[in-house]
């Protein structure tokens, strides 16, 4: 597998599942289950392999990818999902030397086919979708048997695989993690026995949308692209607003500052870049974006620029409360010290990644405890 296969975006990993479904192509979908201490990816990590050993994706710093593959080729003969733990905290054996990974990690097998249909099509339709998944348990259901869960209507339950009893331990937490997009691994006990499942939440990407057409959008979306976030470029200049000139973005579009508000849906998986280097234009979209619910507005300039906007809409009457002034970063981006075109797009696209992930920057080396949040989601 190339080192570009082993770091696509989770938007390329499903884009390679889609096209796996669509041609009836054989393949295995390993993903990470479970962690115990350190490892290089979480659960929902995923990996996508063909019967020739090539993949697409990653579920370590490469550190069981070798193991996986050969695990792979079995699944594929059989046809039986499988769920296999790897304990990579020894220090007398290959494992402890030095691979990248300090903990324990349990990844789930299966062959890739159209049960998992309902998955692609959410994440196409961006639409949030639950997944539970049984990997071990006492009862009639299997290893590999699986539900889904939509947040409107609950889970679609036709009596099998699992009980009315066992779904109803699993709605709140499902819930949860579909509204977070994490993913645990939970036991429930009931009259038929105790069962575990591997419930993940699935959310589609969130959107950036970059307001402006100068040279300097480009790095933005080249790099907010890699870090899987879907990205459309605005331009107020309709003969700017060019597929082929923005070729990175999903989507390129026109329309007048004034008419910001009514360009799309905004929710708060959506987040504003504005960088037109125009005052007016960058005033005009910053007024209507504080009237949409995105959590983030970055507005390109120094901050003496901000002040003299904030002057302009006072004279209009219009002032900026608390929780909006929270919402409007400028100037945008994290102190990382550069001035070159890519070094102030990994400034603004890091900035925006602590945003969506709900950090304060800093150096890890000053964070105390695990790098990747614990959720604990087992039923009372």
């Amino acid at each position: 597998m190339s080192t570009s296969d082993w770091s696509l975006p989770e938007t390329d990993v499903f884009d390679r599942i889609r096209a796996a479904l669509d041609d009836d192509s054989p393949a295995v979908l390993a993903t990470v289950i479970a962690v115990e201490g350190s490892a290089y990816r979480r659960p929902g990590a995923k990996m996508l392999l063909s019967p020739d050993g090539t993949g697409a994706g990653s579920i370590t710093a490469g550190c069981l990818e070798d193991e996986v593959r050969a695990l792979a080729t079995d699944v594929l003969a059989d046809g039986t999902p499988r769920v296999e733990t790897w304990d990579l905290t020894g220090d007398d054996d290959v494992w402890g030397l030095g691979v990248g990974c300090n903990g324990v990690i349990t990844v789930l097998l299966e062959s890739l086919d159209a049960a998992y249909r309902p998955v692609v099509d959410a994440r196409d339709a961006s639409e949030a979708i639950g997944v539970v998944t049984v990997v071990d348990g006492e009862t009639d259901a299997t290893v590999g048997d699986r539900l889904y869960y939509h947040p409107d209507d609950g889970f679609a339950h036709d009596g099998e695989p699992l009980s009315r009893t066992v779904l109803d331990e699993l709605d709140d937490p499902t819930r949860e993690l579909v509204g977070s997009g994490d993913a645990e691994t939970l036991t429930i006990d009931s009259a038929d026995g105790s069962i575990e499942v591997y419930v993940e939440g699935i959310r589609p990407p969130p959107e950036l949308v970059v307001f402006g057409s100068g040279h300097d959008i480009d790095p933005v979306v080249e790099l907010s692209k890699l870090v899987d976030f879907r990205v459309t470029v605005v331009s107020f200049r309709g003969g700017q607003a060019d597929a082929e000139r923005f070729s990175r973005a999903d989507t390129v579009v026109s329309t007048s500052p004034r008419e910001v508000g009514e360009l799309r849906e905004w929710d708060r998986d959506t987040y504003a870049v504005v960088m037109t280097h125009n005052f007016l234009d960058d005033r005009f979209a910053l007024e209507q974006l504080l009237e949409t619910p995105v959590p983030y507005i970055g507005l390109m300039g120094p901050r003496k620029r901000f002040e003299e906007m904030r002057e302009a809409f006072a004279e209009k009457g219009r002032t900026f409360t608390d929780a909006e002034r929270e919402r409007i970063h400028t100037p945008i981006g994290l102190n990382l010290g550069g001035d070159a075109p890519f070094q102030i797009a990994f400034s603004i696209v890091s900035e925006l990644l602590a945003v969506a992930h709900d950090r304060t920057p800093r150096h890890l080396t000053q964070h105390e405890g695990p790098i990747h949040d614990r959720i604990d989601l087992r039923p009372d």
